[in-house]
């Protein structure tokens, strides 16, 4: 097998891309946020802020441990659904110039994206599959 196509054989290898998907997601949903905007105009988007705030808070408070990071990441996840239900909720009252299908698209997104990284995470602190510990 291509060295290019097989995960990561090191604990160390595999957290560092766990990290990097962590990463791009926030920075991904940052530059939505500052963009485009997932709920409209205004400051309605700051919603999901909240997400990446309780992740680091999290990865913190676990000291960046990689069972903590599964829980930051997939709190991350929680939170960004929380969010995108409270968008939509904003969407379908206030008539906001965003669509529900929108808004529920993106966060879905968002909110698979840090789920993944967490899942990502869980793999990082045990050996590869035969390899020797």
């Amino acid at each position: 097998m291509d060295d290019m196509t097989r995960f990561p054989s090191s604990p160390t290898r595999r957290y560092a891309l766990a990290l990097t998907v962590s990463v791009a997601t926030t920075l991904f949903l940052l530059l939505g946020i500052g963009a485009l905007g997932i709920v409209g105009d205004g400051d309605r988007d700051a919603l999901y802020l909240a997400a990446p705030a309780v992740a680091l808070l999290v990865a913190v408070a676990t000291r960046f441990r990689p069972g903590g990071m599964v829980v930051a990441l997939a709190g991350a996840a929680v939170v960004t659904v929380v969010a995108g239900a409270v968008a939509v909720g904003l969407v379908v009252t206030d008539r906001e110039v965003a669509s529900v299908a929108d808004v529920v698209l993106l966060t879905g997104m968002y909110a698979a994206l840090f789920a993944v990284a967490a899942w990502l995470f869980r793999f990082s602190e045990r050996p590869a599959v035969g390899t020797a510990a």
